[in-house]
């Protein structure tokens, strides 16, 4: 659901989430849809954002597959979502581990400035 990566990285942007990345996993993976990719600018950041996503989209009764610690100081979180995957990295750990060279053959979704990912124009399903 493209309107979920949408509604993600729009809260991360609010609260100054860097560098969002949203990669159309469709024609490369088959446990999601969406990748949502975010630098944070330090393991503080890293958790405010996951628990800033985390209480907005429980709002609207969306869930995580899973709990995630809101103390966590790895430097990478992850909120499953099923049909999109939020991963929040420091940002070293996001230059060490680059999701998006590993998932190069995934489409980048283009993210408007106002935070909304826009349709890619063929799916690849």
């Amino acid at each position: 659901m493209l309107s979920l990566a949408r509604r993600i990285v729009a809260i991360a942007k609010s609260k100054k989430a860097q560098d969002a990345v949203v990669l159309d996993m469709r024609g490369v993976s088959n446990f999601c849809d969406y990748f949502i990719i975010l630098s944070a600018t330090s393991l503080r950041h890293v958790n405010a954002l996951s628990k800033a996503i985390q209480e907005e989209l429980d709002k609207e009764r969306i869930k995580p597959l899973s709990k995630v610690n809101t103390s966590d100081e790895s430097g990478w979180v992850v909120l499953d979502y099923a049909s999109s995957v939020v991963h929040i990295f420091y940002k070293p750990m996001r230059e060490f581990y680059s999701l998006e060279h590993l998932w190069s053959d995934a489409k980048k979704v283009r993210i408007s400035r106002a935070g909304k990912a826009k349709e890619p124009k063929s799916p690849r399903r």
